[in-house]
């Protein structure tokens, strides 16, 4: 537990960054999920809708600095090297 007024802000200023941080990855996981659905069951318009809707959510994750910009040029190309595969 916290003792001084500084250290009890620092608490609560980590458990929300924590929180929002948790929501944005959420967010990319069920992304991921709908993008991986949809390319299994090859609907092209849904696939490429996927993929613009991931690249939005990882440019603004790295944006915030959730997510290093390394991680999301990788992602998105392993997804389009999938795409490419079907």
């Amino acid at each position: 537990m916290a003792n001084h007024k500084s250290a009890k802000k620092r608490s609560i200023q980590s458990k929300t960054k924590n929180w929002i941080n948790a929501q944005y990855l959420t967010k990319i996981r069920t992304n991921l999920n709908k993008f991986h659905s949809s390319l299994k069951n090859e609907d092209t318009s849904e696939v490429q809708n996927a993929l613009k809707e991931i690249n939005s959510i990882l440019a603004k994750a790295v944006k915030k600095g959730i997510l290093k910009k390394q991680y999301m040029a990788r992602k998105l190309s392993s997804l389009s090297n999938q795409i490419k595969k079907n």
